[in-house]
């Protein structure tokens, strides 16, 4: 889709962007998306709105085949997925002895291979997990990100487009609710915290209902023909900063954006879609147990509002968040809103109050209420 008149590649505005494929996945010859079209306003509007197409080929693409990979996934894993069929989607992570958040990945489960999809950068270090781990179990985790490309149709209006494939009737995203602190054993029903639908496509691969609307995990070879079939039935394009609005709105983390090395999982939200807090032992299982006990994680995950008065550019991941001169957290990912103005996702100390007035550099910021 780079190759479409009008694209602004992501790379071209910042050369420093995390949103590039691998450079050993370059060299497979996977391209860079598109950060717009040509105007990222309206572009946004359609993802809010309506339903419009985001190239996100640059993501990488674990394939794990084998007949133990339900029951060795959940091992190592923080989700439950001894159940785990074709036609089930999820969330995971892979979490560090002391549960922080290493790795996420969307699961997609066809019969024979589960598929696993995560952010460019991070298939080299979600593989090199699931190689150490393998022992002895009847699994064959390897890359293929050059065999698999991901799209996204984002928007209410997101399952009425992918009719044009050929699917309908995807179930919504089905979410367990969290159980509160020190629940009874059993609470939790012994299955994924959430699951998404996952139907076959027509011309290979897969769609899976998410929640900001359908992802299409296709073969490489077929992703003109998709992009063709959808673009002609009247889908239009959305970039990558459209995209990035969108979840941000929705507040949904990206995993090494809008965490730090110190996150843990309650900390951003993450309990639920992406661990079962019922399913026993796994790396990092401790730490989960504990902070949910105890009821109150040490940071939250919050949207701020920025005034955008000083600056009219959103500020850099990473960037302090600070309250009478104090640190207080950190900036994830900040974007120019179509309804919203300048806003960001950034993790907070627990106990900084709901109406702080905070600051990021010489811009204020205010928590959103909602």
């Amino acid at each position: 889709m780079i190759d479409i008149a009008g694209a602004v590649a992501v790379e071209s505005i910042d050369e420093a962007t995390r949103d590039q494929p691998d450079p050993a996945h370059v060299a497979a010859g996977v391209r860079g998306v598109a950060a717009h079209y040509g105007d990222p306003l309206r572009e946004q509007r359609i993802l809010d709105t309506e339903v419009g197409l985001v190239d996100r080929s640059h993501r990488g693409v674990v394939a794990v085949p084998g007949e133990e990979r339900a029951s060795w996934l959940h091992t190592v894993t923080s989700q439950h997925l001894t159940t785990l069929a074709a036609g089930d989607g999820t969330e995971l992570l892979v979490l560090s002895p002391h549960g922080h958040i290493e790795q996420h990945a969307l699961v997609a489960e066809d019969g024979e291979t589960t598929w696993l999809d995560t952010d460019p950068g991070a298939t080299e270090g979600l593989l090199g997990y699931l190689e150490k781990m393998r022992f002895f179990s009847k699994v064959e985790p390897r890359d293929a990100t050059a065999e698999r490309a991901l799209l996204s149709l984002v928007g209410p209006a997101a399952p009425d487009a992918l009719a044009t494939l050929g699917v309908t009737g995807l179930a919504a995203p089905d979410l367990l609710p969290v159980p509160g602190p020190k629940f009874v054993a059993g609470a939790v029903p012994p299955r994924a915290g959430v699951r998404y639908d996952v139907r076959p496509l027509p011309a290979g691969g897969w769609a899976r209902r998410g929640p900001l609307g359908v992802d299409l995990l296709v073969p490489r070879p077929a992703m003109e023909q998709v992009v063709a079939e959808l673009r002609g039935a009247g889908v239009p394009l959305a970039g990558l900063w459209a995209y990035e609005a969108i979840r941000v709105a929705a507040k949904q983390p990206r995993v090494g954006v809008d965490t730090d090395h110190r996150t843990i999982p309650a900390e951003v939200d993450l309990i639920g879609p992406a661990v079962h807090l019922d399913k026993g032992c796994y790396r990092g299982q401790e730490t989960v147990a504990r902070v949910h006990n105890m009821g109150r994680p040490p940071r939250r995950l919050v949207l701020l509002h920025l005034d955008g008065v000083t600056t009219d550019q959103p500020p850099t991941a990473g960037t302090p968040v600070t309250l009478d001169g104090r640190t207080v957290g950190f900036v994830g990912t900040a974007v120019l809103h179509h309804e919203l103005g300048q806003v960001a996702l950034a993790v907070l100390k627990r106990n900084v109050p709901d109406d702080a007035a905070l600051m990021i550099n010489e811009t204020a910021a205010a928590i959103d209420p909602s």
